[in-house]
């Protein structure tokens, strides 16, 4: 890795946004080397740097990148460590050997679904920032269904305690009896957004599953804690969406192994475990309409906003 600017460097590293991580260092809470750093210095490799109470190494060589797509059960918490000793995502991750494993946003302790892992700081931060547009769809039950106004309000906007939010789209999805499925899109990721926006029209959420973020669909076969590597072309895509250089390092497997690298497989098991045929969810734990093309669209992010805007509030995307 050359020498680059500290909050790029960082960036990669996954420590933050560059925005974030140069208030950091207008603050003088970054030492590069012992010395309090300052806005427009460098780093490069074998550099020890202190953010705060953390301490890093810059590596000699940036990590090959990786995405996952990891299936989110209800009941875990998108962290590293909870304090109440709840079940964490990190928990659940492979082991790596080339940098560490950040998510892409959040997805909420009873939400389900897919959420992005990569190792690639700047990535994550690309895909989560709101001036990027990046579509997220989830699959939402409500109880007792929504009527056309309330319908009319969600695309048209309701206010929230943190602005104003609206659903790109909103599709009715089916369903039995008083519940139903509906299949809502966003463009930004706040805090609770999807049950908060229904609770506003006065709709109730029984159940809420992501099921594409950025256009990468959640596999139909991938079971609840269960990970798949993206597939390089796909992964150049992703990257590409957001204004990065597609990686050109991929490691590289033979035939056995590159068709084992793309199965689910369960964090913590032995291949051969790993290998073992996944059961079909249930009908009735997957809306109508939920078994989405094998294939993917990455979709085109949407223009940028100016920085600074009103929109960029919450960086996460945790439904």
């Amino acid at each position: 890795m050359e020498r680059q600017r500290l909050q790029k460097v960082l960036a990669a590293m996954g420590l933050g946004s560059r925005r974030k991580i140069e208030n950091w260092i207008a603050e003088g809470q970054v030492r590069v080397n012992g010395r309090i750093a300052s806005l427009g210095d460098h780093a490069g490799p074998g550099d020890i740097i202190e953010v705060g109470d953390r301490r890093v190494q810059v590596p000699g060589e940036r990590p090959v990148r990786r995405v996952l797509i990891y299936h989110k059960p209800e009941g875990q918490i998108t962290a590293n460590h909870d304090p109440e000793g709840r079940p964490t995502v990190a928990e659940h991750l492979p082991s790596i050997r080339e940098g560490r494993w950040i998510t892409v946003g959040r997805l909420d302790f009873n939400t389900s679904g897919l959420l992005l892992v990569t190792n690639d700081g700047e990535l994550a931060n690309r895909l989560m920032h709101p001036s990027y547009g990046i579509e997220r769809t989830y699959a939402v039950r409500v109880r007792g269904g929504l009527d056309d106004e309330q319908q009319k309000r969600l695309l048209e906007g309701v206010e929230l305690d943190d602005g104003m939010a609206q659903f790109a789209r909103l599709v009715d999805a089916g369903g039995e009896g008083i519940n139903r499925w509906y299949h809502v899109s966003l463009h930004e990721g706040r805090n609770r957004e999807v049950r908060r926006m229904i609770e506003a029209v006065g709709g109730q959420v029984a159940r809420l599953i992501r099921i594409s973020y950025a256009g990468i669909p959640l596999p139909p076969r991938l079971r609840p804690g269960k990970i798949q590597e993206l597939e390089p072309a796909i992964e150049a895509a992703l990257a590409e969406l957001v204004g990065l250089k597609p990686e050109t390092r991929h490691k590289t497997l033979g035939r056995h192994e590159t068709r084992r690298a793309h199965k689910p497989f369960k964090a913590g098991k032995s291949v051969r475990e790993s290998r073992r045929p996944s059961r079909r969810r249930s009908g009735d734990d997957a809306p109508e309409g939920h078994s989405l093309k094998r294939e993917t669209t990455i979709k085109p992010a949407r223009s940028r906003r100016k920085a600074g805007s009103s929109t960029n509030r919450g960086r996460g995307s945790r439904g």
